[in-house]
């Protein structure tokens, strides 16, 4: 299992255009992309301009599906001019998981 974790900043009073837009997101995966297998996004409970995604695909070409989707493009257009500081992205192999 291929994963990806992102931890993304919101420039404060943009956390409900950030939040939307990571939704539109899980709603497109859950919609199109039945290779990846788990897609979480995570709001910081002290600090609400944090969030972090994790992302579970079954190989490299579902990852890159994701990756190159239109619903990503559309992501990185609305939170690109409201990110503080880069994106940071964490891609792995999965060693371990407890099943839902």
């Amino acid at each position: 299992m291929l994963t990806i974790t992102a931890i993304i900043r919101a420039k404060k009073g943009h956390e409900a255009t950030m939040r939307q837009a990571l939704l539109d997101v899980v709603e497109h995966v859950r919609a199109n992309e039945p290779s990846t297998v788990g897609y979480y996004v995570s709001q910081d409970a002290a600090d609400p301009c944090g969030f972090a995604t994790y992302e579970r695909y079954l190989d490299q070409a579902a990852m890159d599906r994701h990756n190159n989707s239109p619903a990503v493009a559309r992501f990185f257009e609305i939170a690109k001019p409201i990110l503080d500081g880069e994106v940071i992205l964490v891609s792995a192999n999965e060693i371990a998981s407890k099943p839902e």
